[in-house]
């Protein structure tokens, strides 16, 4: 079976996922963007983000590279989706990446309002789901066709899948950036209790590398 995995979740030194009050101008929170330096300026970051064909190697890169490599699917939250709350008022919204997102694979967005299957350029097509987690784990298998679903956040729904011990490996990165507030990746989460235990880290100058996995 596909594992389900979080790469390249990036929280502050004081815990933070995401900075506080997410808006179409801050999409990672006020302060969230910081979080990202070490992300940002790799070769595969450029690649995917910008289209660029250049970008730093090193140990930050081999960490951004894994992330891409075997996923057939994502599962992502609303909120990761775009700023619109509440029941969507029209299909205006198509992410926050332009006509071609990064993800070039099916992704599954959680949601409480149901909207039509939204199709983007690249092979990403955007479908909406409104029946829970199970849910959108059981569709974004089907369509990874064997290869391995990546969850890409946010906070809250890392914990509903960390909860119900469903992901099988996290690489976590360290910035060594202080937030204040917003979203603690693992508040109220016992990570032992859950079978979860370290089983690599190392830094670079930029970021500490952390990969955890499920016992």
């Amino acid at each position: 079976m596909s594992r389900l995995r979080v790469e390249s979740f990036t929280i502050s030194l004081d815990g933070f996922g995401a900075g506080p009050n997410q808006d179409i101008d801050h999409p990672l929170g006020v302060g969230g963007t910081a979080l990202h330096g070490w992300a940002l300026s790799t070769r595969t970051f450029q690649k995917h983000l910008f289209g660029k064909d250049d970008g730093r190697e090193g140990l930050d890169e081999d960490y951004a590279a894994r992330g891409f490599r075997n996923i057939g699917a994502w599962i992502l939250g609303r909120n990761m989706f775009g700023p619109v709350r509440g029941p969507w008022p029209d299909e205006s919204w198509r992410g926050w990446w332009g006509e071609n997102p990064v993800y070039h694979v099916p992704v599954f967005v959680l949601t409480h309002y149901a909207r039509a299957p939204l199709v983007m350029e690249g092979g990403t097509t955007f479908h909406f789901v409104t029946d829970g987690i199970d849910a959108a784990l059981a569709q974004a298998r089907e369509a990874a066709q064997g290869k391995d679903v990546r969850l890409g956040g946010g906070v809250d729904v890392i914990q509903q899948y960390l909860r119900q011990r469903l992901i099988d490996e996290m690489h976590i990165a360290i910035s060594p950036v202080l937030l204040g507030a917003g979203e603690r990746l693992f508040e109220g989460i016992d990570l032992p209790a859950l079978g979860y235990a370290c089983i690599r880290h190392e830094s670079s100058p930029l970021a500490t590398h952390v990969v955890l996995a499920r016992r």
